[in-house]
C-alpha cells in the first residue's frame, strides 16, 4: 500500500513539496549483490569477494551504487500511487548521488518528497526526490530525483 495516493491530475499538481514518508526496510544481502553482479557483469572485488573486501576500505562487501539506485524502483510504489491513468512512464532522473557506501547486511529504505510537478502537453510531470537511507547511518546511500510523466483518463 502506497503512503500517498493521487487520483487525478489536480491532486498530483497540488502535491509539490509533499513529504511521501518512507518505504519498508529491506536488507542488502550478499546474494542480492551477487545477482546484480551477474546481471551487470560488474564483479569488482569490493562487491563480490568477502575475503578481499574484509581487508579493503569498507571492511566488508558493499552494494554496487547502481544496485542501490535500482532499488528506488522498488521503493517508489510504496511511497506513492497514481490512479486513473491511461499511462505512466519513467521519463528519467536528475542529480543522482551516492554519498555513502551500502555495506552488505545493512538495511535500507526510501524516503520520498515531491519536489516539482508541472503540466507537460496532455500529461503531468512529477519529480520525486528519493533518499535511500541506511539504517544507523547519518549519510544516505543514494539520493535521486526521479522524473515520471502521467497521462490521466478523461473525466467520465
Amino acid at each position: 500500500m502506497a503512503n500517498q495516493v493521487f487520483g487525478s491530475a489536480e491532486s498530483l499538481l497540488a502535491a509539490e513539496g509533499q513529504d511521501l514518508g518512507c518505504s519498508e526496510w529491506i536488507e542488502i544481502t550478499q546474494e542480492r549483490i551477487n545477482l546484480f553482479a551477474e546481471a551487470t557483469g560488474d564483479h569488482q572485488w569490493i562487491h563480490v569477494d568477502p575475503v578481499k573486501a574484509a581487508e579493503g576500505p569498507f571492511g566488508k562487501c558493499i552494494a554496487h551504487g547502481y544496485l542501490t539506485l535500482s532499488l528506488v524502483n522498488l521503493f517508489l510504489p510504496q511511497l506513492m500511487e497514481v490512479e486513473n491513468l491511461q499511462m505512466g512512464v519513467n521519463y528519467g532522473c536528475d542529480k543522482v548521488r551516492f554519498p555513502a557506501a551500502v555495506p552488505v547486511g545493512s538495511r535500507i529504505r526510501g524516503r520520498g518528497e515531491v519536489i516539482a510537478v508541472e503540466p507537460i502537453k496532455q500529461a503531468v510531470q512529477a519529480t520525486v526526490r528519493v533518499t535511500v537511507e541506511i539504517e544507523g547511518s547519518d549519510r544516505p546511500g543514494c539520493v535521486i530525483d526521479t522524473i515520471s510523466r502521467y497521462t490521466f483518463n478523461p473525466a467520465q
